[in-house]
């Protein structure tokens, strides 16, 4: 129900989904005769038919609710149902393009957190030079973070880079001012030692560029850093795109020019295109919960229920709770507490 465009989105990117993967059930989750009605304006396969169940939510949280009225006032929201849903079993992941905040925040009060894991972490991944991807977090979720916390935000990094390589032992690096060890403040030195001391393939300290010259696997930084970056990507590429459909308006010249360099641009445009890296997961939690972005379109939610259904097949939960269980002891700092639900 939720996102900037809502059932229009998700009814059909669920519907393609659905029709692509005849392995998995679809639950969709909210006003029940809006979506029927939204379903009943596509021509569906029987078989596809039979694998899509609607479930009622009677309340909606809506993108400018306070976090307190989606958690503690919309009981019966579609988010709260469809994280009961993951809770109870009947679900093994869940897809939202709602409310970040809300959706955080009813999906940790649903789910708890991991053994081992203070906060959750919001992560995505991001085109490289190297024509790979750099998964960073955490991308808004803890705007404060202890050293314990970024250390658990490089293990749970590791093992999602792991869900899509599962032979490469991801290298984790730590978003800096600097390289150098002296380089940082205090929570960030600290984390490095951390890091250093733990099982991870920890390379160091890495500075922006890194992020895209494929320096290392994971970059990890506390949300604040890593939300005003992903912002700063999403409106590159948005720039990239506006100046490459620009370059075909032009003189004939300029036209004859953009002609010629054409493949080149798109195949460009194709590569930045932040539509293909849509899903963000919420690491830390009991059970797989994946943010598509609000104004995702279509082929955008498509992408974030494709890595969401990546996650559940890998064992991306398992993964984590191994890599901290491996962690003979895991530092903790004098700053360091399980939050509250409030």
């Amino acid at each position: 129900m939720g996102g900037d465009f809502g059932i229009p989105v998700t009814v059909p990117a669920a519907l393609e989904f659905a029709k692509n993967h005849p392995d998995c059930e679809l639950l969709l989750v909210g006003l029940s005769e809006e979506i029927e009605a939204a379903k009943s304006q596509h021509a569906i396969d029987g078989q596809v038919l039979a694998r899509l169940e609607v479930v009622h939510a009677s309340e909606v949280v809506l993108m400018d609710d306070p976090v307190e009225v989606a958690l503690r006032r919309k009981r019966d929201s579609s988010m709260r149902v469809t994280a009961e849903l993951v809770k109870s079993g009947r679900a093994q992941a869940c897809v939202s393009a709602g409310n970040t905040g809300a959706w955080m925040a009813i999906s940790r009060y649903v789910l708890k957190t991991l053994e081992g894991i203070d906060r959750p972490a919001i992560a995505t991944a991001m085109p490289n030079i190297k024509g790979g991807l750099t998964t960073m977090l955490d991308l808004g979720a803890n705007v404060d973070c202890t050293a314990d916390h970024l250390l658990q935000f490089g293990i749970m990094g590791s093992a999602l880079v792991q869900m899509r390589e599962s032979d490469l032992l991801p290298t984790v690096g730590l978003l800096n001012i600097g390289s150098e060890v002296i380089k940082g403040n205090d929570t960030v030195k600290l984390a490095a030692e951390y890091l250093r001391a733990s099982p991870l393939n920890f390379y160091g300290n890495v500075e922006g560029d890194d992020i895209f010259m494929g320096t290392v696997d994971v970059v990890v930084c506390d949300g604040f850093v890593g939300n005003v970056v992903l912002k700063s990507v999403e409106g590159l590429a948005k720039m990239m795109g506006r100046m490459i459909q620009e370059e075909f308006h032009r003189s004939t010249v300029s036209k004859l020019s953009g002609l010629a360099a054409r493949p080149v641009l798109q195949r460009f445009k194709a590569r930045v295109d932040n539509r293909q890296y849509n899903g963000a997961a919420l690491l830390g939690l009991r059970g797989v919960v994946f943010k598509s972005h609000g104004s995702a379109d279509v082929f955008a939610f498509g992408c974030a229920l494709e890595r969401a259904r990546q996650a559940v097949d890998s064992g991306l939960l398992d993964r984590i709770s191994s890599t901290i269980a491996s962690l003979t002891q895991m530092p903790t700092s004098t700053s360091s507490e399980q939050d509250s639900e409030t």
